[in-house]
Parts: C-alpha cells; structure tokens; sequence
C-alpha cells in the first residue's frame, strides 16, 4: 500500500518487563500505606477502548486484552480474565509473577477476602472505577476489615514515559446520517428527566456524548468518540466538558448555543453546583464523579443515552445498510484474493490483514478499521481476540483454517465480520465442528420472538448443535454495535449475561464459535437488526412478534460444510442467504471477483 495502514504489527508489551514494574508499584504502595491496589483495563470514561494514555493494565502486566483487570498484593497479583482472554493471558504475562484468575467465575471479592484474611487497605483510582462495582466490593470486603482507598493512581506515579492524554479534533456528524437534530434529541430525553423528577443527567460515556450531540471525536483509535463529558439539564440544555482544542468553529457552530462548552478543569465546580436529583448511570458512572457532586442528591440509574442510541432510525439503518454492501464486496475481492494466494503457501498472517485493509481503503466512505483485525491460522485461530505481531506471525499453511474477523468504520455505519476458511484439505472432525457453529447462526437469524424477551432468551439457540455434541465457547453470542460509533455497543446483547429486552432498530452481532487449542478455531459472524416481524397464517391474531433483518452479505465456506449434518430449513436458510448474497453485491464486483461470487454462492 502506498499509504500507511490503520493496523500496526510492532510487538507493544513483553512478559519480561512485568516484573521489575510490579516490584515498582508494590514499593510506591508501601511507601503510602497500601496493602493493595487495584489495576483495571478501564479509562476515566469507562469505554471498552482506551487511549495509550490509560493503557495502565497493559504496561504493569503485558496483557492487553479489552477486557480484564489486575489485583496486586503483597504476595500474590491477580490478572482477572474472562474466557476469550485465557489462552492470550497466558502467552503475555510472567507466569511466576502474575496468576491469571478466571472472572466472573471467581468474582474479585471473594479473592480478596481468601488473599487476605487479616484484612488490609486496598488502593483504587477513584476515576477508574464505577459507583456499583466499588459498593459492592466494599460490601464483601467490609466483613473482613478489607478497605477500599480512594487514592491518585500510583501507576502514573511510576509511569516515566507515559503518553499524554489524546487531543483529537471534534467533527460534526450530518443530519443525513443520524437521522435526528441533536436539539431534538436533547429535547426528548429532557423530557424523560422531567417526566423522573430529575434535575440533570451526567453523561460520561463518550459514545453516548457523541450520539446525544451528533458530533464524532478521534481520541480513541478505531472508535469515533470524543473524550468529554456532558451535563444534560431537564429544559434540554447541555454543558460540554472537553480540552477546547478539540473544537472547531464549524463544531461550535453546530452545537449552537444551548450547548455550552467548557473547559474540563470547569467539571467539579458545575458537578458541585447542581441542584438533584442528579441522575448517574449505575454500571459507568465513576466514584469520583459522585464524589463530585457532595451533598446533591444522586439517582443511580441508566445513562439516558443508551436505549435510544441502540434504537438506531431509519436514516441510520439505511447507514448500516449501505456501509455492509460496499464493505461485503471488498470482503468478496479479499476472499477471491485469498482463495488464489492461499494455496502456494506463501501468504501469513500479516499478508491477510494487510490485504483486507487494502480493499477496504477503496472505499471513500472509510474512516479507520472498526478493531484490529484477527488473522489467526491454525492454532492461532483458537485464540478468540488474538492480534498478529511482528513476534507472532505465523505462516497461512494451506491445509489449515483461517479465522479473520475484522470491520470497517465507515461514516455511514460500523460493520463487523467473521468468515473462517479453509486454505486447503480440511479433516471431517474439522467440518463437523464448522457445521456446528454454522447452525446455531443459521438458527439465530432465522428466529421469530415474542415482544418483551431478552438476548439471554436466544442465546442457547446458538449453542444447541454445540452442546449436542458435549462443545461450547466461551464467549457471548453476540454484542450491540453502534452507527459509525463503537464497534462493541451497550446495553443489548444476545449473551447469557443480559437482561435488556430486544427493541427493534437495535443491531446486534450473531458470532457463535468452537475454539479447539493448539489446533483451530471457528467464528462466523453476520451483522443483524432488529424489526418487527410481519404475521404468519394460522399465526396468533394481535401477538407482537419480533425477527433479525441480516445486514452482513458475504458468503460462507461451503468447503468447511458436512451437508449430511444440515436439515432442510438449514440448508434453504443458506442457499437463499447466499442467493441474496449473489444479487446484492455482484453488481459491485469487478470479472474476477464476481466469478469467484458465482461459484462460492452456488446452492449446496
């Protein structure tokens, strides 16, 4: 490529340097009287990104998953770990340093009250940690005289060359593509503050801000968001906290002047000054943000962005739509690619992400990859967020499966992909597995529901054909995704872990998988959407029903599929997903590609 890629390659942490770091911060905890502290992935705005500034977990322990968060001790540092991240954790950090601890099996409490009997003091940056988990923490803890310490983080304290926090530019997101004026959103969820009795709503996570204002930010790599935080008042008036060099004259002007913006250093005064009840979203909003608000009253309850953010409009599904066609055929030339390179053996794994970044550049519309792209061949595959290094490129060897799972941000909509390969002869135990997860997909998007269920209610479809056969995976079925906003979006889920009703205009991923380590892994992942199901004849005359719109058109290995194993409706479900496949993005490709289309997307 003549133009750098968005995706890096440089190993970025090292298991050696772990050590000498961790002998550092138990020194520094010493020194200020702490018996502890806790480490966590999250920044001040809780996102499940963060910038280099605040990848603290990462330079103390080497991990560098999205997800997990470090106890250290005396005697004993935790790196908690949920069960995408298990292989990962093991590969990144020094085993006789760090002990990995499988989490929410093992909840932090109770770990903490097992390490230390006698009790102890235990530090937590209070900008870090949310008002929920820091009350329930001091519940289990409080028995055992165990205490929790609001202290300035001793992580930065020993952090030499820490970056410093992004500065990114504020852009303004068109009418056309969000579907609403922000002064109209500003005004309804106003209304809902009132029709509470609340005063204010502190708005914190930078998603939310971002969606409320129709503004994108680019502090975060990979995610369009703004590292700010905003005060919505009851009469539709907002106050906007960020560095001002963020803002243009063109985002000023779009904010208009109901939207005031100040400086971040202003936050605590306006916190102190406010009249409650003050509403916190309970799962986000940090211990110092309502430390801030002293004597106020605080009502803890959901950011008022969230649910009309996951109800994407019209205009933003038309988004959605549009993006997932052109980012569908530049998977389709990467495929038609890939099946032609793959078998001379001399492609790897960086070759793969590279080219798929490459087709997607094509694309005027692209504005960053929606994660780094996993490229993992064989074994690496089996590792269900693993990120290709320099150290840890592995040949694409034909005859062994690839998983790439990867996505675009595009100003129009946010997509996310998974497609596994086969690059040459592939076993029976290896198709009966791919056929597996392909028909608990299959069985997800072809669901009808009744008005009112949860993802905890659909999650089991996906595994059922997984779990006839003794098999699982470890990780959720499916995560929200936002419009040209963060490729993993809150609070809707298809998980055994949510009780979020499903709304229609929420879109969803549905990515079940079947990780074999040492061996192979398998994902296939479609983007869907929510909307309301059309009756049935003989159906139930005024039951509201529900159903998945499928957004992803990109077709699925037919080499890695036991035929024998697919019933009728799973085998027309397929035939007709990739006969929709054909009409909708052939037009798009080029000779070569739409061959390559005609023969991949042939009935079974």
């Amino acid at each position: 490529m003549d133009q750098p890629g968005f995706q890096e390659f440089a190993v970025t942490t090292r298991p050696e340097d772990g050590p000498a770091r961790l002998a550092a911060l138990r020194a520094k905890l010493a020194e200020i009287g702490l018996d502890g502290f806790l480490v966590p992935r999250a920044d001040a705005f809780q996102g499940e990104y963060v910038a280099q500034h605040d990848e603290r977990l990462a330079w103390l322990t080497g991990f560098t998953g999205s997800a997990g968060f470090c106890a250290v001790l005396p005697s004993v540092a935790g790196v908690f770990i949920d069960g995408r991240y298990t292989v990962q954790v093991r590969a990144q950090v020094d085993l006789e340093h760090f002990t990995p601890v499988g989490w929410p099996k093992v909840q932090l409490g109770d770990w903490l009250v097992e390490q230390m009997p006698e009790g102890g003091r235990i530090g937590f940056d209070p900008r870090l940690h949310t008002v929920e988990a820091v009350e329930a923490l001091a519940r289990k803890g409080a028995p055992q005289g165990i205490e929790l310490v609001a202290v300035e983080n001793p992580v930065d304290a020993i952090w030499e060359d820490q970056p410093a926090p992004p500065v990114g530019p504020i852009s303004v997101h068109p009418l056309e593509l969000t579907g609403e004026a922000h002064d109209a959103k500003r005004a309804r969820l106003a209304a809902e503050l009132t029709r509470k009795g609340e005063r204010a709503a502190v708005i914190s996570l930078p998603d939310s801000v971002a969606w409320l204002l129709n503004i994108r930010g680019s502090d975060i790599v990979r995610n369009p968001v703004p590292h700010a935080v905003a005060i919505l008042h009851d009469d539709g008036r907002v106050a906007l906290f960020c560095d001002p060099a963020k803002l243009t004259d063109e985002v000023r002007a779009h904010l208009g002047e109901a939207v005031e913006c100040r400086p971040e250093a202003a936050l605590p005064e306006a916190l102190a000054a406010l009249e409650g009840p003050v509403r916190l979203d309970r799962s986000s909003a940090s211990v110092w943000l309502k430390a801030q608000l002293g004597e106020t009253e605080v009502v803890l309850g959901r950011d008022p962005c969230v649910l009309p953010k996951a109800r994407k409009n019209p205009a933003e599904i038309a988004g959605m739509r549009a993006a997932h066609l052109r980012d569908g055929a530049a998977m389709c030339r990467f495929l038609c690619w890939l099946d032609a390179e793959a078998p001379t053996g001399r492609l790897t794994e960086i070759d793969v992400v590279k080219r798929l970044e490459q087709e997607r550049r094509h694309d005027p519309m692209l504005r960053d990859i929606s994660f780094e792209t996993i490229a993992g061949s064989g074994p690496n595959g089996a590792i269900v967020h693993y990120r290709v290094s320099e150290a840890s490129n592995r040949p694409v060897t034909p005859g062994e499966i690839l998983l790439v799972d990867s996505g675009g941000q595009y100003a129009d909509g946010t997509t996310d992909i998974t497609r596994t390969i086969a690059t040459g002869p592939v076993t029976a135990e290896q198709k009966a597995c791919f056929t597996r997860v392909l028909q608990g997909m299959i069985a997800v998007s072809a669901q009808r529901w009744p008005v009112g269920l949860t993802g905890r209610d659909l999650d089991a479809l996906a595994r059922a054909p997984l779990w006839r056969a003794g098999q699982d995976y470890d990780h959720g079925t499916g995560h929200g995704v936002g419009a040209y906003l963060s490729v993993h979006e809150g609070p809707q889920r298809i998980s055994r872990q949510t009780d979020v009703v499903l709304e229609p205009g929420m879109v969803l991923s549905n990515e079940p998988g079947y990780y074999r380590e040492g061996a192979f892994g398998i994902r296939i992942e479609n983007l869907i959407h929510i909307t309301e199901a059309p009756d049935l004849p003989g159906g139930d005359a005024g039951r509201e029903m529900l159903a998945f719109e499928t957004l992803t058109w990109v077709p699925i290995d037919r080499r890695l599929i036991d035929v024998a194993l697919l019933g009728d409706a799973e085998r027309g479900w397929l035939d007709a997903y990739h006969a929709e496949t054909l009409r909708r993005i052939r037009p798009l490709l080029d000779n070569d590609a739409a061959q390559w289309l005609d023969a991949t997307t042939a009935p079974l």
